[in-house]
Parts: structure tokens; sequence; C-alpha cells
């Protein structure tokens, strides 16, 4: 990869064949009955919701979740009307019939909420279809179990409402021991057998990414998985089993010699022995390359076929980043025009923890500044 092909500002090559084979994945880990939706919130985590959408739905996606109305409206332009789509922070007063007509599904928090939805979308008898979200533990959005007690006394209402899926969300399901998962689980089972006595069809979903590695009695009749699909592992602390998604690289703007020992960087944090080399490249917290990795953080060198792992000395600048390579040798070094910042070799799973982060947090804030590319 030459810098021209670069276009001077890195490339960001997102892999939407990986995409497809970890939805494959996940799908291939759910109970029997268990659909498997896509979260594609935040513009796909960050890497382009308009080729990320369609490639799912290629893969057999017909369920998708949003985070705003915004956000469903430009997805609804982009899928077959087959594709049920949830808007997971449902639905601000006064904007029921918009999300109404673009086909959304809203999932509400509050009875007030359904009632709305109820006197602004509903004909003499039903409302368009909604989903209701309840809290067993995460304490966000969701209905409370008083509230909730006091919805089942209104079958009426839950009738009209059209409710047709009823979610919760899981908030340790990344530490499978951890006793809040049970509890959490135990909490929703009531939650979905009070609803079904009262409204039978209803559906249920609670497994996020890594709620589906939790077993088949987390995985109801849809699974939401979202930051699996882009290559973050489920399982921490074990190999990850899913296909890195995505890879970037950025050219090198400058090589200097150190001729004596010196500070690097903004605040003199970082420093440089005589004798060393370092390379400047392309990329700072301007294109996410979060300053908490100041001084933690490393990299690839390519030079040539050769790759060499380097590690950033100083503070991450907005625009820049600095590593030491003086390990390369000066035959290397003259072959030396790209890093590669994420890719099988670094992912964003290494990266945020370098940055005392998490891999959302990297996928979600990678500037516009990266030329793109899907493959």
């Amino acid at each position: 990869m030459s810098v021209l092909e670069l276009e001077h500002e890195g490339l960001l090559t997102v892999d939407l064949g990986a995409i497809a084979d970890n939805y494959t994945w996940l799908c291939a880990r759910l109970a029997d009955g268990c659909r498997c939706a896509a979260v594609v919130k935040a513009d796909a985590y960050g890497l382009g919701v308009s080729q990320v959408a369609p490639a799912l739905y290629r893969s057999g996606c017909r369920d998708f979740f949003v985070a705003t109305l915004a956000e469903g409206e430009e997805l609804r332009a982009l899928l077959p009307a087959d594709a049920t789509i949830y808007v997971l922070t449902g639905i601000r007063p006064g904007c029921e019939q918009r999300c109404a007509a673009a086909n959304l599904v809203p999932v509400l928090v509050s009875t007030e909420q359904l009632r709305q939805w109820c006197v602004h979308t509903g004909t003499d008898t039903r409302a368009a279809p909604c989903a209701l979200k309840v809290d067993t533990g995460m304490t966000r959005l969701g209905m409370g179990a008083d509230e909730f007690v006091h919805l089942l006394q209104t079958p009426e209402l839950l009738t009209r409402a059209n409710v047709q899926l009823i979610l919760s969300h899981l908030a340790c399901a990344d530490e499978p021991e951890h006793p809040q998962n049970p509890a959490q689980l135990a909490a929703f089972n009531e939650f979905v057998s009070a609803l079904r006595r009262i409204s039978p069809p209803v559906q249920a979903s609670f497994s996020n990414s890594s709620g589906i590695c939790l077993g088949d009695a987390y995985h109801f009749d849809l699974a939401r998985p979202g930051s699996a699909l882009y290559g973050i592992n489920p399982l921490p602390g074990s190999d990850n089993p899913l296909r890195p998604v995505v890879n970037l690289r950025v050219p090198v703007l400058q090589q200097r010699e150190i001729t004596r020992d010196c500070a690097v960087g903004y605040g003199a944090t970082g420093s440089a022995a005589a004798g060393s080399w370092l390379a400047v490249v392309r990329g700072g917290y301007a294109d996410g390359m979060l300053r908490t990795q100041s001084g933690r953080g490393r990299a690839i060198a390519i030079a040539g076929d050769e790759k060499i792992a380097v590690s950033m000395l100083g503070r991450v600048s907005m625009d820049t980043c600095v590593f030491d390579i003086s390990a390369l040798s000066a035959a290397q070094r003259a072959q030396l025009e790209v890093f590669e910042l994420l890719g099988d070799d670094w992912t964003v799973d290494d990266m945020g923890a370098a940055a005392g982060t998490i891999g959302y947090e990297i996928l979600t804030s990678l500037g516009r500044r990266y030329g793109r590319r899907y493959r």
C-alpha cells in the first residue's frame, strides 16, 4: 500500500465479508427458534451504515436496531420493506406519527409513552407496532418493576398499544461468572411470563453480543448483537473467535534521527535517547487515536513485506503520533512508508486496552479524514 493510495490522510478498510462471517458465527450459536438481529446504531459503530446494513441484510438479517429516529429513517431508506427497524431510545413527544410513517418500531419505556403512542398512531382498536423495554438491573432506559405491575392492571392499554417485543439489557454479560447475569435473567423471565399472560404472541429479546455466549437460556426469540459484528471480542480474556473487520493504515510524514537526548511531544512526557530514530505518522485524537493511549499505544511499521511492532512515544497530538522506530534497520527504514494503526496484529480491542477504554469507543471515534474502502 503506497502513500499515494493512502491519499496522504490514511486509509480505513472495512471488510464487509468479515462482518457477514461474524453474523453467521453468532447465528450458529443461538438456540433453535431464536433469530439474530443486528445493532447498527451510531453509523454502524462508525463504519458506515449505508454499506454495513445492506451487507447484513444480504446475509439474512431482517431485524435491525438503531438509537434514534433520524438513524431509523436513514436506515429505512437503505433496506427493503420486510426489514424490521427498532429505535432503542424510543420516541420524543410529538414525533409519534413521524415514526409510524417511516414504519419504525419505537422501544417505549413508560406507561405514558404507550398511551401517547396509542393516541397518535392508533386506529379505533390498534396502534402501530411498538416494543417495550423493562429494567432488570441495568438502571438505564426501561420500565421499572413497580410501574410494570401497574401496567398489567390495564390490559386494554397493552393490547391497543400493539406491543410486539419486550426487551431488556444485560449489564455484565462480558463477565460470564458475574451474579448479575442470572439475577437479571430471573427478573426478565418474570417480566416476560407476566406480559405473555396478557399478550401471548409477544416476543422477547435479551442477549447482546456477550449475552449470546452465556447460553441458550439467555436467547429468547431475538438476540441483538452489536460490537461482535464488528470484530470486538465477546469473550474478554479468551481468544477472539471473530474476524477483524477494520484495517487502518496511515502514511509516515517524517523520519527523524535523534542526535542528543530530548523530550518528545506535549508536556515533555516522552523522551528519546541520542541515536534513536522516530517516525511521525498521520492520525491523532481528531481521527480517533485517543489521547489516553499516549505513551502506551503501539502500531505496526510496514517496511516492504516486513511488519515490525513499534511503541508510541509521548502524547497523541490532534493530527499526528510519534513512534520509536529504533529497532528498524537502515534498509527497513528506507522502505518504511506506512504504519498500520489497526489490523490483525493490533486490533480495536488492543488499542482500546492501551487507551484505558473498550473497542467500541475506538470504532465509534474513527475520524472522517481517512479515506474509506469497503471490500
